[in-house]
């Protein structure tokens, strides 16, 4: 079976977008992961199909780990999504609407950069999901060891926030890897490690579930800042630096739309016999 894709990325958060309208494309766990091999396959941290809609949006928006796992939201590969359509001359217009698992996205596109509107977030534990009585502000549970404070949000797919003093010594492979897989998330937690660095801005690190640590995440970076301003220490619009670069995100508080803004870049064209 031939295919072709593309290989995008959006601040390093790397991604093969196929367009699944215009040629047939059915695959297989092992296939998703054989492809995600970055020695052996393309290398990825999602894939990402592009569907006809099943209602009356423009698109449906897929989207695959690298372990094969399907995932309801990736705000970075929904950047990505928006220049693949238009620059494959699947749509003509600047602002499109996707479904998605978790729901529908409106995307904006000026040239390489794109918003998008990333949907209200949840803090309620039962739409996390999260194992916990009540909501809080914040959580703790015992991982590898250590009692960690975070806090949780869904924004189409679940995260943890845990604030730390110097993002680069956090202890990203050991705690995030616990939490995610912890008991309290049952679809697994995208673990998300937070400094404020000004009343305006925080650096942030993520580990994603079914990828480990990635350049970017688009999602995580919302779930940050909407965290950060419901503790009082942010304002928005924000940035957010991530090790593959920035992203601004304006939330105007409970019951509101994250809008989220950064780059998308085509890396290569090409064709895989799978």
């Amino acid at each position: 079976m031939l295919i072709n894709f593309s290989k995008m990325q959006g601040l390093g958060n790397d991604f093969v977008v196929i367009d699944a309208i215009n040629q047939a494309v059915n695959l297989k766990t092992e296939q998703i992961k054989s492809l995600a091999d970055r020695h052996y396959g393309i290398g990825f941290d999602q894939l990402l199909l592009v569907e006809s809609a099943k209602g009356d949006a423009d698109f449906r928006y897929v989207i695959f780990n690298a372990d094969g796992t399907e995932v309801s939201q990736c705000g970075n590969g929904a950047r990505c999504f928006a220049l693949f359509v238009t620059r494959k001359g699947l749509t003509d217009k600047s602002s499109i609407r996707v479904e998605t698992r978790a729901g529908e996205m409106i995307l904006n596109i000026n040239e390489q950069h794109v918003t998008v509107d990333m949907g209200v977030p949840q803090l309620a534990p039962p739409k996390i999901p999260l194992l916990a009585d009540q909501q809080q502000l914040q959580y703790t549970v015992e991982v590898a060891g250590r009692h960690v404070k975070f806090s949780a949000v869904s924004m189409g797919n679940p995260h943890a926030v845990i604030l730390v003093d110097d993002v680069q010594t956090a202890e990203v492979e050991i705690v995030g890897a616990a939490l995610e897989r912890h008991a309290v998330f049952p679809e697994r937690a995208n673990i998300g490690f937070s400094e404020i660095t000004s009343d305006s801005s925080l650096a942030l690190r993520v580990y994603e579930r079914g990828a480990g640590e990635t350049l970017a995440c688009g999602s995580g970076a919302c779930a940050a800042v909407v965290t950060a301003v419901l503790l009082g220490l942010l304002k928005t619009p924000a940035s957010v630096t991530l090790p593959g670069g920035e992203l601004m995100i304006d939330w105007q508080g409970e019951g509101t739309s994250v809008m989220m803004t950064g780059p998308a870049t085509l890396v290569f064209d090409g064709m895989i016999d799978v």
